[in-house]
């Protein structure tokens, strides 16, 4: 069995991503911690923690990686009229914790999950500091708001990495992400990390890229100095398709 390196507890480099295995696919070391400072010079190569509960850390850079493209979001004429609707309001950083335990939950198609509390911990941390940041959905329920989807991840330069989503109502996660991704082309953004590849990503768009073509992106984006701010609470996110009439499903090409 190939073996792969420990990282050494008193700094917070990590091996190359090329070094990383074929099977399983990305695994590139173990060990370490889940500090904001080892957390962040992960994501600066590219490289993100995923393990289960119990488990010695371990560290992934996997190929292909799975993206979106801001301007290629893909919204399905089903979501466009949810969206329109006003079902759902959408908030920015109002209750980081909330979401991270929401995405936490156990899921009817699988037995655990990977979000301990030593990854809430750690990504909590990052969001005190303005990297990490959570995407709210709420609908009104017996006149009061009640959180039904959502999703959180982390803004370095012009890339947000995806972390996890959750959805409590039909849709709700998916227009979570539509009303980010608006935000994030207002803000220049180049690309969005989904890590790995499943059929929900897909259906907005995703594509898998090969480690090399991502390595370049984040040399390209990643240290861009942000022009934005480090708490997105005070953000107000307008429903873009309520003055809309047509209901053809497209892919977003610019801000709105």
């Amino acid at each position: 069995m190939t073996q792969i390196p420990w990282l050494n507890p008193a700094n917070t480099s990590f091996p190359s991503p090329a070094f990383a295995l074929n099977e399983p696919n990305g695994l590139l070391a173990a060990g370490g911690d889940l500090s904001p400072e080892r957390i962040l010079a992960a994501y600066h190569h590219g490289i993100f923690p995923w393990f289960n509960p119990g488990d010695p850390i371990l560290w992934w850079s996997p190929s292909p990686r799975t993206v979106i493209y801001p301007k290629q979001l893909h919204v399905s004429r089903s979501l466009r009229k949810v969206i329109r609707s006003g079902t759902y309001r959408v908030s920015f950083d109002h209750c980081f914790s909330d979401v991270m335990r929401a995405c936490a939950a156990p899921r009817d198609y699988a037995n655990g999950t990977w979000i301990s509390e030593e990854i809430i911990v750690g990504y909590s941390a990052l969001h005190k500091l303005g990297f990490a940041h959570s995407v709210e959905v709420w609908r009104q329920n017996n006149g009061k708001e009640e959180l039904v989807g959502g999703l959180y991840g982390m803004a370095l330069g012009r890339i947000f990495f995806g972390e996890s989503m959750f959805s409590r109502a039909d849709n709700a996660s998916k227009v979570g992400f539509a009303y980010l991704v608006q935000q994030l082309l207002a803000w220049d953004f180049q690309l969005i990390d989904c890590q790995v590849a499943n059929d929900h990503l897909f259906s907005l768009g995703a594509i898998e890229i090969p480690r090399e073509e991502f390595q370049q992106l984040l040399i390209n984006f990643v240290k861009v100095q942000p022009n934005y701010p480090p708490n997105w609470s005070g953000l107000k996110p307008a429903n873009w398709l309520s003055s809309r009439s047509d209901d053809r499903s497209e892919n977003i090409e610019r801000p709105i």
